[in-house]
């Protein structure tokens, strides 16, 4: 018996998690759209299964047998076709029903067939289901448990439709769980398409999917020449999945999903701000109005999950779907702030299901805002640029990279604006969007190239590292220096350009710069003795390679002049082993702090830059705000356990779909080959990351890691440096030295040094003139400032000084003065046993509007039985009455409002 359905896309939620609650599941809450530390095989949480991942990979227990999910999602592969369809989204809600081990097949349908009816109020006539129908190259044939246990469950077999390995066939990858689906679709009717059945030509519209029921029972085994093996996984599995908002569209009779309650008001401002109406036969307006809605949602998940807008990971995906926002919003003539405004019916429409939107509003809106002010200072001046273009009907690769490089235009951005116009439709049609990307792509990776050789290399006269390696020899150099340090190997060729000379070798031990890692140095000798050629640097080109080399000068010896080798020579190339040890100390040493800033700081963090040398490590990431001191602490402690567990440091070679699936860390936006080094630190559980640079072998070879330094280096970007090993150690020495050297000076033992310097400050405060300085809180003075008819007003009392320290107030109320969010006034007094000091300091702009220091102090000095005067920007008085020091301070207070007019 049908019951009422739900109308709200709340009800739905709760419809679906109440039902599987009645029946045994465990609620669990969603999880964050940032996935877990240890789970970063996937910049964002893509589907609803994807927090439980461990549990049906057995790696973790489940809180019980059987749960339920409301699970948020976000996925970006197509964010092109956001907006210009009515059913693409970015951010989602995913419903879900899941099964370790507990019930199966029939379960799951019986679960299903039950809710559709009792708890939706679906016509059961209308409902059609599909199921696997088998597939020659798994060697299955029909799923005909699945159809038994639907036509046991009560469903006509004349509505269910066989379909193939492509449909109804689910598989986490080439390796891994897999298994039949079985899917629930809706009859909307012929209005919506001619097909009879799920399948069927021209029926996608009108047969709606709306439940995806996957039962896990298989462990396949994909081999080279394509065939799988499936052998029956230990425990069966459900892993089902609706999404909330096409039910919503289905249950609230709507034509698209932009049409449902959680959109309708997005869609309303979006009109309301831009005067323009949705589905009024304007293309443009429509997209426009679609992704602000959609965009506005995902931008207010993400910034709630704590992701910021960066140039890395997924804090880029979050920028490229703000500015693509800010773009939409602009191109419909919606002005002034956008995001800040749209996130209020994001809160109001969705904060009752998820409380941290309501919770984190005002962080949100912080980086929301400063990310809009950014990009709207560059919108202007790349829409210029590229209105030329449109102009000129000619769209390339430079032009999106000038774009990207210097305007902030992600290229998706560029080429949907280009495309837009008419001439853009047409150029990017065929090959032509193709072309354009091989050339950003391509110009992307040679500033990459120029950022890594440009130190060591300098100019090479306007020729490339490849053209350099190239016109030296055209096979590439065999790369030997992972296995060796030392190398017996033949001179391919040389080159002498713009003063320096450029030698290639056969197989080379030396190590190219690259991945933030620098070059490595050394000697080549020729075989059978001789001078040695000094090899000061690399430049490189893809897998290729050319050293600069220099004669090399023996101890008390004058340079050689000119390099002795020639083509076709047999040498030996031999790495700096102290330069090359030191810099794969502070290598590993990377890895090691990226995971634990992700570990302490959580999984926003990514790396956005490194410098990898013999003498010290820089390494860049991103976050939002300056390390605690106690961070800092805690970082350093958990890089020196690592160093401490002696874990084993590897290399592994392999696929690059297996190393994301094993949860290496990759660097977002880089370009990976099909095979990828991944380098793994003990059982891989804290550090694995993709990388072709040098490490050691066990952790303990670095000895000991300590930061140096901590601060920003642009925007949402950190910086760190450290040191490691011998430099560690060298410094700590120096520490050392320098504490001994304070202790002898104010002659005390180390351990009563800092005792003995806080006397000596104390001391010092008792008779300075500089004791006001520094025994008061100028900042915390200026965050006390009150408002008085719109001028920053700080009047307080100063308790505690030594008499001395009366003579520094000019200085205090100045730097006060100073820390004021504008042109204010300052007023302090402090008073002592037998006279108070007062003080008024106040900005020319606020002279001008008639307040002048001298009228202020001597209205206050009037009160404690004292006088004094002074400049209109500077008056200080003494009184003789310290206890009306707060009547004086009123009565400066009132002098102010009055000249204000307050």
């Amino acid at each position: 018996m049908s019951t009422a359905a739900p109308v709200t896309s709340d009800e739905i939620r709760e419809t679906f998690l109440a039902f599987f609650e009645a029946h045994g599941h465990k609620r669990l809450a969603s999880a964050s759209l940032v996935p877990a530390a240890d789970d970063p095989s996937a910049l964002l949480t893509i589907a609803g299964m994807h927090p439980l991942k461990p549990y049906f990979l057995g790696a973790a227990t489940p809180p019980a047998p059987t749960v339920t999910t409301c699970q948020k999602c976000m996925r970006t592969e197509d964010l092109e076709n956001v907006g210009v369809t009515a059913r693409h989204l970015t951010f989602f809600e995913m419903l879900g029903n899941f099964s370790f081990g507990d019930y199966f097949k029939a379960g799951a349908i019986e679960f299903a067939w039950k809710l559709v009816n009792d708890g939706f109020g679906f016509d059961p006539d209308k409902v059609w289901v599909t199921v696997f129908g088998g597939d020659e190259g798994l060697g299955l044939g029909v799923d005909e448990e699945t159809v038994d246990a639907w036509v046991a469950a009560g469903f006509p077999r004349e509505r269910i439709v066989l379909l193939g390995r492509d449909d109804n066939f689910w598989e986490a990858g080439p390796n891994g769980p897999c298994g039949p689906c079985t899917e629930l679709y809706l009859d909307r009717g012929p209005a919506y398409g001619s097909g009879e059945k799920p399948g069927d030509e021209d029926a996608d519209d009108r047969f709606m999917e709306f439940w995806n029921l996957v039962l896990m029972q298989y462990d396949q085994k994909r081999h080279e020449d394509g065939s799988s093996t499936l052998t029956p996984l230990p425990t069966q599995n459900i892993d089902t999945g609706m999404g909330l908002n096409r039910m919503a569209l289905l249950l609230q009779g709507k034509e698209t999903i932009f049409e449902t309650d959680q959109f309708a008001p997005l869609i309303a401002l979006g009109e309301q701000l831009s005067g323009k109406r949705y589905e009024a036969g304007d293309a443009v307006v429509d997209k426009a109005l679609r992704v602000i809605a959609d965009h506005s949602r995902a931008t207010a998940f993400l910034t709630a999950d704590g992701v910021v807008p960066s140039n890395e990971g997924r804090g880029y995906v979050l920028r490229r779907i703000m500015r693509r926002t800010i773009r939409q919003a602009r191109a419909i003539g919606i002005e002034g702030e956008v995001l800040p405004r749209f996130l209020e019916p994001v809160i109001a429409t969705m904060g009752a299901g998820y409380p941290e939107l309501v919770e984190r509003r005002d962080e949100m809106l912080t980086w929301i805002r400063a990310e809009e002010q950014a990009f709207d200072r560059t919108l202007a001046a790349g829409e210029k640029r590229l209105d030329e273009a449109i102009a000129a009907g000619t769209f390339d690769g430079a032009l999106a990279f000038q774009l990207h490089d210097t305007f902030g235009f992600p290229f998706d951005l560029s080429v949907e604006i280009f495309a837009a116009s008419g001439p853009g439709s047409a150029w990017l049609e065929g090959d032509g969007l193709a072309e354009v990307e091989a050339e950003f792509d391509r110009l992307m990776a040679e500033q990459r190239e120029r950022s890594q050789a440009g130190s060591r290399a300098g100019d090479h006269g306007g020729a490339s590292a490849g053209s350099i390696a190239g016109r030296i020899a055209p096979t590439p150099t065999e790369f030997t220096g992972y296995a060796t340090l030392e190398q017996h190997t033949t001179v391919a060729g040389i080159l002498q350009q713009d003063g320096r000379t450029y030698l290639k070798l056969a197989e080379s031990p030396f190590y190219p710069e690259g991945g933030g890692q620098v070059s490595d140095t050394g000697l080549i000798t020729v075989e059978g003795g001789g001078e040695p050629t000094r090899v000061a640097g690399l430049v490189r080109a893809g897998d290729d390679q050319a050293l600069i080399v220099e004669p090399a000068a023996e101890a008390g010896k004058a340079a050689i002049d000119g390099v002795a080798l020639t083509a076709g020579q047999r040498v030996v190339a031999r790495v700096d082993p102290v330069a090359r040890h030191a810099t794969a100390c502070n290598h590993t040493a990377t890895h090691l702090l990226h995971a634990a800033l992700r570990e302490r700081l959580g999984d926003h963090v990514h790396q956005a830059g490194s410098a990898v040398r013999p003498d010290k490590l820089r390494f860049d990431f991103s976050h939002p705000s300056k390390l605690s001191p106690e961070d800092l602490r805690w970082v350093e402690d958990r890089v020196n356990a690592g160093i401490l567990a002696n874990d084993r440091v590897r290399a592994i070679t392999t696929t690059l779909d297996e190393a994301k699936a094993m949860g290496a860390q990759a660097l977002f936006g880089e370009k990976y080959g099909e095979i990828v080094r991944m380098v793994e630190i003990g059982d891989g559980s804290f550090s694995r990351e993709l990388c072709g640079g040098t490490h050691v072998r066990s952790t303990a070879e670095i000895g000991v890691f300590k930061i140096t330094s901590e601060g920003s280096s642009a925007a949402n970007v950190r910086r760190i440096e450290a040191i490691t090993g011998p430099a560690a150690i060298e410094q700590l020495r120096e520490h050392d030295r320098l504490l001994q050297a304070a202790a002898e000076v104010v002659r005390v033992p180390v351990d009563q040094l800092p005792a003995r310097v806080a006397k000596l400050r104390d001391e010092a405060k008792g008779g300075g003139a500089g004791a006001a300085a520094s025994a008061v809180d100028e900042q915390q003075l200026a965050g006390e400032a009150t408002d008085v008819a719109g001028v920053p007003v700080v009047v307080a009392r100063l308790d505690g000084l030594p008499p001395a320290a009366a003579k520094a107030l000019p200085e205090v109320a100045d730097r006060v003065k100073g820390k004021l969010a504008g042109p204010g006034v300052v007023v302090l007094a402090a008073p002592g046993e037998e006279r108070v000091a007062l003080i008024v300091a106040v900005a020319p702009e606020v002279v001008a509007r008639g307040v002048k220091a001298g009228d202020v102090v001597k209205a206050a000095a009037a009160v404690v039985g004292g006088g004094g005067g002074g400049k209109p920007t500077m008056a200080q008085a003494g009184g003789k009455d310290p206890s009306k020091t707060d009547e004086a301070l009123a009565a400066a207070r009132a002098a102010i409002a009055a000249a204000l007019g307050a």
